[in-house]
């Protein structure tokens, strides 16, 4: 059957380097009467330092951070994601990781970051592992929801590449870098990936000062249903499949395309 609607909640909070700590809050954080709650990039433990070494804090899809949010997703009755870095086949370079837990308090979907962050004078690449070139869409409450993460959002060909592996929804957890230009490039961006998609973009940012805030709801037409400030927060909006279904009819780009994929 045809989605109607989606009630979306992104938590637009800080994490530490500490992921005790940062489990602990989830419950607190994590909250009721949405269909999909999204959490920041990197919430079980935030990346540090520039260059401090995360392997530490890395854990597999069944450790306590993914169990936690599992548990969470059933007593809240909502699909949650959120970011964590996932032991990988070398210990010293996890994966930056997107988990998916599901209303029957399941880990159901993993994305495991593609294009890592190595540019404005970062190396991400040096102490994370990049996961395989393949779009992940997860089906939440019915909506095909595709998954990136933070600089992926830069790369529009894996958001076009999402979008016809048939998501409707792109989910975009993200530890956007406070600097010049950031939050234009980012508020852009987001917006530049809904419009040429003609889809919903969901975007959770962790905030200011380090990180940029700003989390973002994005309807397919470019329109913001709902934009956090720079601070700590609670963003929610509804996405509506009539909306997408118009925007598409009005715009029909991606009936229109005639170079291949």
């Amino acid at each position: 059957m045809t989605w109607s609607e989606l009630s979306v909640a992104l938590v637009q909070e800080a994490s530490g380097v500490e992921p005790a700590a940062n489990r602990e809050r989830l419950a607190e954080l994590t909250p009721p009467g949405a269909d999909l709650v999204v959490f920041p990039e990197a919430y079980a433990r935030d990346f540090g330092p520039v260059g401090d070494d995360v392997s530490a804090a890395a854990e597999p899809l069944d450790g306590p951070f993914a169990t936690e949010v599992a548990r969470l997703a059933a007593e809240r009755g909502s699909t949650v994601v959120a970011g964590m870095f996932e032991t990988s086949a070398d210990p010293t370079r996890p994966f930056n990781t997107l988990v998916v837990a599901s209303p029957e308090g399941r880990v159901t979907a993993s994305y495991r970051k593609i294009h890592l962050y190595d540019s404005f004078g970062n190396r991400e690449s040096d102490r994370l592992s990049p996961g395989e070139v393949e779009p992940v869409v997860v089906d939440v409450a019915g909506v095909p929801v595709g998954l990136m993460t933070c600089y992926d959002l830069r790369f529009p060909e894996l958001a076009r590449r999402v979008v016809d592996a048939g998501a409707e929804v792109i989910v975009l957890p993200a530890a956007w870098v406070a600097g010049k230009r950031k939050l234009d490039h980012w508020q852009t961006l987001v917006r530049a990936r809904a419009i040429e998609n003609t889809v919903y973009v969901v975007a959770a940012g962790q905030p200011a000062p380090r990180y940029t805030g700003h989390s973002l709801v994005v309807d397919p037409f470019g329109d913001v249903l709902a934009e956090g400030s720079d601070g700590s927060g609670l963003v929610r909006a509804t996405l509506e499949r009539a909306r997408l279904e118009k925007a598409r009819s009005v715009n029909p780009s991606l009936a229109n395309r005639r170079i291949p994929v």
